[in-house]
Parts: structure tokens; sequence; C-alpha cells
């Protein structure tokens, strides 16, 4: 073998050369395993930094106030030996008993139906606690069926506001086995149909369980209830959704649980045709500048839907002394077919004064509001006759 027949001096350089090589290997070993560890330490690092800035920080932040008060907004009642029930959107308590109802909040306000915040015979108690605020209404009766609401409230300092989407609220009826309606002191009840708004008929029953009808006085007869033209909620009443002119007249409705039927106060519907907008006038004289003993015409103009009325009111100088001009008003169909007309009103003023200088303003008025237009007259001086 070569290495075999190597001298002693060079078996020693051979031996000394292979030590330093497996010693260099060594230390990039050392050196290799050290950058790993450091790698693998920085790479358990950087993802426990992330996460305290992650979801899971951002969940356990400290909750606002708007989120508290959210959170506190609920509405339960209570019930006999201290039991405690979250309501929903109705419940039923018998007329007598007692209702009793929590609202969590810090502090809370209530709102009640009509016939409480008229006159409750001292019946009804509203206490603010710590926590809560607690409604309690005893000897009951079918009069006190209705909305009962508790509107949690924003306070800075000693202002307070009602937060009103944070608002909690429960229908309450009070089942009564001799009045199926509530109650109600007017024989008779007008209510306009308005063209651009539902109308509710608010024959409101005590007990969930009866059934409603409505009726025409005159000629007797059903009205059918399709629920898209009519259509009946139990804590509302009906609802004529699009009102026509054949809505109108007298109706009541017929309420029946069991053996006992009973009718409602009548109502008596008028149907009213609404404007879309409030009117928009147009006012024009007969001329801005008028000489002394001449005549002045001003004219003021509405276009808008038909058999929707249009009222006008005027403002002008000679008011001031009572000077008495006297107007003109007509309404006549708009020309092109559409279902528009027009509605004038005109300012004659005879004989034209120096007092009768100034601003000429004109408001036309409908039932969705009024508007005001004015031009500007100058009265000149009557022209003296020249000497001959």
């Amino acid at each position: 073998m070569p290495l075999v027949s190597l001298s002693g001096s060079r078996w020693t350089l051979v031996f000394g050369t292979l030590l330093v090589c497996a010693l260099i290997f060594e230390l990039d070993a050392q050196e290799q395993r050290g950058r790993s560890r450091t790698t693998l330490k920085q790479s358990k690092t950087k993802p426990a930094k992330a996460t305290s800035k992650g979801p899971r920080a951002a969940a356990t932040k400290p909750k606002t106030k708007a989120a508290l008060a959210q959170a506190q907004a609920v509405l339960t009642q209570v019930l006999n030996r201290g039991k405690f029930k979250k309501v929903g959107e109705t419940i039923s308590v018998q007329t007598g008993d007692t209702l009793e109802l929590r609202c969590r909040g810090k502090p809370v306000q209530w709102a009640i139906p009509p016939y409480l915040e008229e006159d409750d015979d001292g019946r009804l108690r509203i206490v603010q606690h710590e926590r809560y605020g607690a409604l309690t209404l005893v000897n009951t009766t079918g009069a006190d069926t209705g909305e009962y609401t508790c509107y949690p409230m924003y306070c800075e300092d000693t202002d307070c506001r009602k937060e009103y989407n944070k608002a909690v609220k429960v229908f309450v009826f009070f089942p009564d086995p001799q009045e199926l309606f509530v109650p109600s002191s007017d024989y008779y009840e007008v209510i306009q149909l308005r063209t651009n708004w539902p109308t509710v008929l608010p024959c409101q029953v005590t007990s969930p369980e009866a059934e409603v009808t409505l009726h025409r006085e005159f000629p007797p007869v059903e009205v059918a209830v399709d629920r898209t033209e009519i259509s009946f909620d139990v804590k509302k009443g009906f609802t004529i959704h699009r009102p026509r002119p054949y809505h109108a007249g007298a109706l009541y409705c017929v309420a029946s649980l069991g053996a006992l039927r009973q009718s409602s106060t009548k109502y008596m519907l008028i149907y009213v045709n609404y404007p879309m907008s409030p009117p928009a006038p147009v006012i024009l004289a007969s001329s801005s500048s008028v000489t002394v003993g001449e005549n002045l015409r001003v004219s003021c103009t509405v276009m808008g839907e038909h058999n929707v009325a249009v009222d006008f009111t005027w403002e002008y100088p000679g008011q001031q002394i009572g000077r008495p001009p006297y107007t003109q008003e007509n309404v006549s169909p708009a020309s092109g077919g559409a279902a528009m007309q027009h509605s004038q009103s005109v300012l004659l003023v005879d004989e034209v004064r120096d007092v009768d200088q100034g601003t000429y303003t004109c408001t036309a008025h409908n039932l969705q509001g009024a508007k005001s237009v004015s031009t500007t007259i100058k009265v000149i001086p009557k022209a003296k006759p020249k000497k001959p």
C-alpha cells in the first residue's frame, strides 16, 4: 500500500493535515448549528409579536360606552316568585294582574300608551335603580293595552338624551272578558284618507286571540281584506295602504271571541287628494314701472296636480295705510291632456299712488306646505303739464 510505505516524517505531516481538516469541518458544523438555532428562535419570536396586534388582541380591547349601552338594553318581565322572562314582541297579562317590566340600563326612560299618559289613577310606578329601570302597573284593565318602550339614555354630565336606535319595546295585551276593544271616549273618529300616505283604522283589541273584521256602515257590507290593498295587524288595526276615493265613508270593526261579539268606534274616512309637493308659484307684474294714476296688475300662478286646492295670500305696500286692492282667482285645466291644472290669483291696484311703490309678495299654500315669491314695483310721478 502506498500510505504504509511513507517515512515517519511524511506520515506525521499527513496525519497533521487530516487533523486540521477535521477541526475545520467541526467548527463549520458548530457555526451552522448555531445559525439554525438563531433562525429557529427568531421564527418563534415573530409570530408571538404579530399575535399581540392580531384579532385576538383586538377582542380583548375594552368595550366602548356605546357598545356597553347597547348590550345593556334588555327588557324582561318579572313573574311570580321572583322569576324573570325576556319578553318578545308581545305578551299577555290578565286584567287585574300586575305588570312589572325591567329594563337594564343606567338610566332609562319609558314611553307608555296614551291612556296611561292622560290618567293612570296612581296605578303606575316607574323607578330607576342603580342598574335598571322598573315599571310597575297594578289593577290593570283592557284600556292599558298598548306598546311599552324603554329608551336607554346617553348622559354627559347633567345632559341626557334618548338613544332611539337602542330602544326596546313590547306590546302588552290585557284580555278583558267583557271588552274586546280598547275603550274609546269618541263615538265617531274622523280620519283623513291621504293619497300619499297609508291610513290606519286603530281598532285595537285587548286580546290577540280575537278575530277582527272590517265593515262599512252604508251600504252595510263587510270590507274585503286582501293583505295588499288593506291589511290587518293585531297590534295596529287595519291599514289602507293606497287610499282611494271609494274608501271614504263610515267604517267600523267587529271583534269576535268565543260567544262574545262587539263593534268598535266608527271611523269617518274623508278622502283628501294630497299633493306630492308644496306649490311653486310664479309672479308676474303688468309692468315694473307704473305712473301715478295708472292701473297695476300682478299675477301669481301655480301649475299643480288636478283637484289639488291652492290658496293664495298677498303682501303689498298699500297694506300699511289700509289701501284695499282686490283679487281675482281662477282654476283651469292645463293644456296637453295631463292631469294638471293652473291655479291663479291676480292682484289689481287701480289708480296707483306713490304709496303703492315697493315689494309685492305672493304666498301659495297647499296641504304639503307653502312658498313665496316677490317682485318690486316702481311708481313714477305723473308728469306736470307744460305751461303755455
